[in-house]
């Protein structure tokens, strides 16, 4: 469950870019959403980046303001940028399974290809659309460009008519500045789609009990997209049981026996299409421990084990907040940050610059300090607080860093 926000300086940075004509939506973008579908291919010495396919679908439902801002620095980024005249008019930030299996000794021999999906507001006139990727120490690895015509008559229409059956569960207080949740069923039959929205209701209270989800909960929209399946439940590789699921989600990514994910990304998409979206949940209809969240992909956790409710808020973490695991363990230790670069996830440190980071609230005293063993390595990362819900499931709360960074997100997507 690898997952991958900016430091002070970056933000600082960005926000020192003129955007005055990039902040005008109706000035760039019509009220539909570009999707485009990419592969990234390649190993630990080669990446490509290659354009799959182009879909319209009816609306947007991201981000009106910041266009070319992003508040999360990520693992990597698309940029769109008017053709004309070469203004950024849309910036965003992601992570990817393709970028952590790089960091995994498998990468080291054949090439793997990995399905990626990104959504961005339909432009007006033709755009140069860039994805760039980054390494651990922050630097581009790959870097690729196309041109997007809004007429292409190859640009496929989507959403527009048979929708995935789904049900509103909660409307914001502003339909127009609210963050967009969906809820998708995976492994779940027809015949089990009560359950399922049981599941969402219960995963809904959970997220929406913890600070700060709960005192901002009026900026956030929630709709359950009831996707069917043929086959009830997962597949299980290492106990040789393979289910036909809308998903075709799987434990045993990258061979680890809880690591459960999807990596058909374009199906994902395809039962959201004309569906209001912009972040996702995927609960799975299993019993067994498992999930993992990327940023700005998507969360997918497990729906009926104990840890459930701890685990979808945690994932949540990674996918929308851009946070990082504050755990370490000897027997599991993988060096994914450089011990001399400072991370850009705002909830640990190298010490690099934790003046970006939490070097204010330590001091002001109280629980905030410095906490070796975060991100994977035992030595040399930090993490601010003794627990939090991004190092245990047992600890009920979000660490008042992570807090303060999470409300900062919302505010950006939503308080302008």
């Amino acid at each position: 469950m690898r997952h991958y926000c900016p430091t002070l300086l970056l933000l600082m940075l960005l926000v020192a870019v003129p955007c005055a004509h990039a902040q005008d939506f109706d000035r760039w973008f019509t009220d539909a959403t570009l999707r485009i579908d990419y592969t990234f291919t390649g190993n630990a010495y080669s990446q490509q980046i290659n354009v799959d396919e182009l879909v319209r679908l009816p609306r947007w439902w991201g981000k009106r303001a910041h266009l070319d801002d992003v508040p999360v620095r990520g693992n990597g980024q698309i940029v769109v940028r008017d053709h004309k005249s070469g203004t950024v008019i849309y910036r965003n930030s992601f992570s990817t399974l393709f970028q952590e299996w790089l960091s995994y000794d498998e990468s080291q021999g054949s090439p793997r290809s990995f399905e990626n999906v990104f959504l961005v507001p339909m432009p007006k006139d033709t755009a140069d659309v860039t994805v760039e990727l980054y390494n651990n120490r922050q630097e581009p690895m790959a870097t690729m460009t196309h041109q997007v015509s809004p007429d292409d008559i190859l640009i496929r229409r989507a959403g527009e008519h048979r929708l995935t059956p789904h049900k509103r569960m909660q409307s914001a207080a502003d339909s127009t500045r609210c963050i967009h949740i969906a809820y998708v069923a995976e492994g779940y039959q027809e015949s089990e789609m009560d359950v399922f929205l049981r599941d969402v209701e219960r995963c809904m209270g959970a997220l929406f009990s913890h600070e700060p989800f709960r005192s901002l909960r009026d900026r956030f929209e929630v709709t359950a997209v009831m996707s069917p399946s043929a086959e009830s439940g997962t597949s299980i590789p290492h106990d040789g049981i393979w289910k036909e699921t809308a998903l075709h989600s799987h434990f045993d990514t990258f061979y680890s026996n809880r690591y459960l994910t999807t990596l058909h990304l374009k199906a994902l998409h395809d039962w959201l299409a004309g569906i209001a979206y912009e972040h996702i949940i995927v609960l799975v209809n299993t019993e067994q421990y498992g999930g993992g969240g990327i940023l700005n992909s998507y969360n997918l956790s497990m729906a009926h084990h104990d840890l459930t409710l701890p685990v979808v808020v945690h994932e949540f973490g990674h996918s929308f907040g851009g946070l990082a695991d504050e755990y370490a363990y000897e027997q599991e230790a993988i060096p994914m940050y450089p011990h001399d670069v400072e991370p850009w996830e705002p909830n640990i440190t190298t010490k690099v610059n934790l003046a970006s980071k939490w070097g204010d609230l330590m001091q002001q005293g109280g629980e905030v300090g410095l906490y070796e063993g975060a991100g994977y390595s035992m030595k040399g990362v930090y993490r601010p607080c003794a627990d939090c819900r991004m190092r245990t499931n047992e600890n009920p709360t979000f660490c008042v860093v992570c807090d303060r960074a999470l409300r900062r997100l919302i505010d950006f997507y939503t308080a302008y």
